[in-house]
C-alpha cells in the first residue's frame, strides 16, 4: 500500500521493479538510436542547419581601398631605409624581409630623413599600391673632392627627395614592401587651377560684405569680439584657440561666378560666395597672407556668415591634369 506519512513517500517493490525495466530498456533505446542521429546531423546541408544568420564578411583596410595604410607604411620604410648602412641590415626586415639577404655598405645614421609625406598613391592591383614619399634628408656625410662648392652646401644640408614604395598587403592586415625604395623626380606639379571667382577688387570697409567679413575673421583669428555676433542661425563655427594673430587686414575680395559689386544690397535670404584674402600679423611682428572662401547670407539688412568653405570653387571650364 503506497502512503505519505510525515513528508516520506512509500512505494511497493512491484512499482520499483517495473521502473527500473522502464530505465533499462530507455538505456538500450538511446545507444541504439544516438548514432543514427548524430549521421542525419552530419548529412544534412549547411543550409538548413539552423536559423542564425551567416556570417559577415570581413574586408580588412587594404582591400576596402583606404590609402592611408599603405601611405603611412611607405614614410616609415622610408625613414629607416635613409637612415640605415652597413650592420643595420636587420632594421629593414620588417618592412622588407628579403633585406635579411641584401647588405649595405652606406655608413649608418649619416641621413636622416624628416618631414616625410606619401605625396602620391596609386593602387597597382587588388591589394598592392605604388607610393610615392617626400622626405626631407640630412646628410652629415662629407663631399668628395670632385664635387663643387654648390654640391657640398647641397650634400651636407637639408634636401627635399621622393622615393618610390611598393607597398602589399600582408596578412593579418599589415603591410610588406615589394623592394627597395626607388628615388625618382618629384611628380609634376601639373598646370595652374582657374577658380570660380570674378575680378578682386580691393577691400573698402564702407562695403557692408567687407566689414562683415573683416570683423569676423578678426574674431576668428585674433580673439577680438565674440564669433557668434557675425554667424548666420545655425552656423557652428569656433574662434582659433590660442589666437594666432593679433591683427588681420582684409586686402581684396572676389565674387563666385561674377566681379564683386561694391555695395550689394543685403536683401533678406540672399547669399553669396566670397574668395578673401588677408594680411594677419603675428605676435612676432611677421606678416602672412591667408585666403578664406566665405559663404554669406543677407539677413536682417546685414550680411552673416553662413560658412567657412572647405576650398574654393573651380572652374567648371578649368582644364585638370
Amino acid at each position: 500500500m503506497d502512503a505519505v506519512e510525515g513528508g516520506w513517500v512509500t512505494v511497493s517493490s512491484e512499482a520499483v521493479a517495473n521502473l527500473t525495466t522502464l530505465l533499462r530498456w530507455g538505456a538500450w533505446l538511446l545507444l541504439i538510436v544516438g548514432p543514427l542521429l548524430g549521421i542525419l546531423a552530419f548529412m544534412r546541408p549547411t543550409a538548413a542547419a539552423g536559423t542564425a544568420p551567416p556570417a559577415p564578411k570581413t574586408t580588412s583596410s587594404a582591400t576596402a581601398g583606404d590609402t592611408a595604410g599603405p601611405a603611412g607604411f611607405a614614410q616609415l620604410y622610408v625613414a629607416a631605409y635613409a637612415e640605415a648602412g652597413k650592420g643595420t641590415e636587420a632594421s629593414l626586415a620588417p618592412y622588407f624581409p628579403q633585406m635579411r639577404t641584401i647588405s649595405l655598405e652606406a655608413t649608418p645614421h649619416i641621413q636622416q630623413a624628416d618631414r616625410l609625406a606619401a605625396v602620391r598613391v596609386t593602387k597597382v592591383s587588388s591589394g598592392y599600391w605604388s607610393v610615392t614619399v617626400a622626405a626631407r634628408i640630412t646628410s652629415q656625410a662629407k663631399a668628395s673632392k670632385k664635387t663643387t662648392t654648390a654640391d657640398t652646401e647641397t650634400a651636407s644640408g637639408e634636401v627635399l627627395r621622393y622615393f618610390q614604395v611598393p607597398v602589399k598587403a600582408g596578412s593579418g592586415g599589415g603591410y610588406i614592401a615589394a623592394a627597395l625604395p626607388a628615388e625618382v623626380a618629384a611628380p609634376s606639379a601639373g598646370d595652374g587651377l582657374e577658380l570660380d571667382y570674378g575680378t578682386p577688387v580691393p577691400a573698402d570697409t564702407h562695403d557692408a560684405a567687407t566689414a562683415a567679413v573683416g570683423e569676423f575673421l578678426a574674431a576668428y583669428l585674433t580673439g577680438s569680439g565674440e564669433l557668434d555676433r557675425y554667424l548666420s542661425p545655425g552656423t557652428d563655427l569656433a574662434a582659433v584657440s590660442p589666437a594666432p594673430y593679433e591683427r588681420i587686414e582684409v586686402s581684396q575680395l572676389a565674387e563666385q561666378g561674377a566681379d564683386f559689386p561694391m555695395g550689394a544690397p543685403a536683401t533678406e535670404g540672399a547669399k553669396r560666395q566670397l574668395l578673401v584674402d588677408i594680411w594677419a600679423t603675428g605676435s612676432d611682428g611677421q606678416v602672412r597672407p591667408l585666403t578664406y572662401a566665405i559663404a554669406l547670407k543677407a539677413r536682417d539688412g546685414r550680411w552673416e556668415i553662413a560658412a567657412l568653405d572647405a576650398a574654393p570653387g573651380l572652374s567648371t571650364t578649368s582644364k585638370e591634369k
